[in-house]
């Protein structure tokens, strides 16, 4: 038997085909936005300032997915919050802030554990890169503001245990 349709009839179930596609991919990216933050490790660190130890809770991005997502799509940090990007190696690396809706200051940290750079109060949504200038083993983003409210600088020393202890 062989089947006779209409053109206007190929052409609903055209429309009707590409609704279905549209509908899949609003499903879709509602689901990707909506979807719950990875469940990051949590951990604390201190930074020892001159002014004395500063205390943070912390969160741990070491996989790739984990240091991908890092604090995109939070409208709000806590003051003594941050997070802790672990890079295994000392490397050179940089940051965007691509997502991220509130400002950050960038602490690059290298093996040792100590602050080689600190970039203040990274603007949000920005594309533009914010580089370590050399090689580092982890970045710290905390509040932006918060190194300078703190008196954390550079040359100063973070303790977590993923530093050595030299």
């Amino acid at each position: 038997m062989i089947a006779s349709v209409s053109e206007s009839g190929r052409q609903g179930h055209r429309l009707a085909l590409l609704g279905q596609k549209l509908v899949l991919t609003a499903l879709f990216a509602i689901a990707l936005y909506a979807a719950p933050a990875a469940a990051f490790q949590k951990s604390t660190l201190e930074i020892l300032t001159k002014s004395g130890p500063q205390r943070f809770n912390i969160e741990l991005a070491i996989s790739m997915a984990e240091q991908e997502q890092g604090l995109q799509f939070r409208k709000e940090l806590a003051p003594d919050y941050g997070m802790l990007f672990d890079f295994g190696d000392e490397e050179k690396v940089s940051f965007w802030m691509k997502n991220t809706f509130v400002p950050l200051d960038m602490i690059f940290i290298r093996g040792d554990g100590t602050i080689a750079r600190i970039a203040e109060n990274a603007v949000p949504l920005s594309l533009d890169s914010v580089p370590s200038g050399e090689p580092v083993r982890a970045v710290l983003e905390v509040i932006g503001g918060t190194s300078k409210r703190l008196g954390i600088a550079p040359g100063d020393r973070v303790v977590h245990p993923i530093f050595s202890r030299q």
